[in-house]
């Protein structure tokens, strides 16, 4: 409460903002750039993706400002509401979800089908930073039973949930997310190592049971060998970063999101991207992504109490992932999984997410208690 008492405020990180709405905009023209050809052939109006991404960039941005404004005491008093709302959502998606290449991963709620992963990162993070801060005496004290079992717990039923749609790769983000909060958490070493060894035995034998899984494997280790079938998207996402060059084909002139590669105005834009853009544009992407994502950690570092510290931690270390992950992928250097490129790729969940992400490190910005 001391703390509390002698906060001081300031203005709210407007580097930060800029950055974001800076991707935001850029994530607007490449969708248009990308998707443009597609929609105009199977939806006879090449805006469609472009005037829906727009709307979602609009009602976002509200949203960030409006989580930017309000009290946190929103976010900290209601995290157990926040992770209940997240559970019913991924209980009610495979039951009644929308199936999309033979997943349920979208919960159609009239208009909308948001996707209930994206806000199950944001309540996770949300829980694990009251946990850790309410509870750090018992999480020095090295109490397994309540220092370690109740984050593990949580998350792993929203992994279970997850695994029932199925989403392999959620299920790996959230369980990131829980190792690098446990990590600044406090939780001993010794814990993290054991539940990280038991993840990666537990998820390759998730993709051994899986016939499907283990063909992503195996294309993923040698994509050429299967060009034509599972190594198809990477091989195609592969030719489009080659054909770039150092200054790309030029905005709008690029040749592989002509039916060529797949999902090129969602998960594998960045490839588009680099063909476009060329190593030159795609290096001052990766500049803009680095200054966002060193200001969000700045804000976590000057941050004293611990629940504000966390939070901001928690918020940054998603859009971290969301931006590792899927470079990660659209370069080949994990199997392929369906991670969306904050701000950038096409979705309105995951814009919205990050808008929610960068809105909550706003908030924390404008006071060092």
């Amino acid at each position: 409460m001391n703390q509390r008492r002698n906060v001081q405020y300031y203005p709210m990180d407007f580097w930060l903002l800029f950055s974001a709405l800076l991707l935001a905009g850029f994530g607007l023209i490449m969708v248009f750039s990308s998707s443009g050809i597609m929609a105009e052939r199977f939806y006879n109006d090449k805006y469609l993706f472009f005037k829906k991404q727009a709307i979602f960039a609009l009602f976002g941005t509200i949203v960030m400002i409006c989580c930017a404004r309000v009290k946190r005491q929103l976010f900290y008093n209601h995290t157990y509401l926040w992770v209940f709302i997240v559970v019913v959502m991924l209980v009610l998606t495979p039951l009644i979800g929308t199936s999309i290449g033979g997943s349920k991963r979208w919960l159609p709620m009239g208009p909308l089908s948001p996707q209930p992963l994206e806000f199950a990162k944001i309540a996770l993070v949300l829980y694990l930073a009251f946990f850790f801060a309410k509870k750090q005496d018992l999480v020095q004290s090295n109490s397994f039973v309540v220092g370690v079992i109740p984050p593990f717990l949580v998350t792993g039923v929203m992994c279970a949930l997850l695994m029932a749609q199925p989403d392999f790769g959620g299920t790996a983000f959230l369980c990131f997310i829980l190792f690098a909060m446990c990590f600044v958490g406090g939780t001993r070493i010794i814990y993290l190592v054991l539940s990280a060894g038991i993840g990666a035995w537990a998820g390759w034998m998730l993709i051994a049971s899986a016939p499907y899984r283990l063909k992503r494997w195996t294309a993923f280790l040698d994509p050429f060998a299967v060009a034509k079938d599972e190594g198809y998207q990477l091989v195609q996402s592969l030719y489009a970063f080659g054909s770039g060059k150092f200054f790309g084909a030029g905005l709008g002139a690029g040749k592989q999101k002509l039916f060529f590669l797949p999902e090129a105005h969602n998960d594998f834009i960045m490839a588009v991207v680099g063909e476009e853009l060329g190593f030159f544009g795609i290096s001052l992407v990766f500049l803009l992504v680095g200054f966002l994502m060193i200001r969000a950690f700045r804000v976590a570092f000057l941050q004293e109490d611990l629940m504000d510290r966390f939070t901001a931690f928690g918020m940054s270390v998603i859009l971290a992932l969301g931006f590792c992950l899927n470079l990660a992928v659209v370069l080949g250097t994990v199997p392929p999984k369906g991670v969306p490129m904050p701000f950038i790729s096409y979705g309105g969940s995951s814009l919205l997410a990050s808008f929610i992400c960068v809105g909550v490190l706003l908030n924390l910005s404008r006071n060092r208690a």
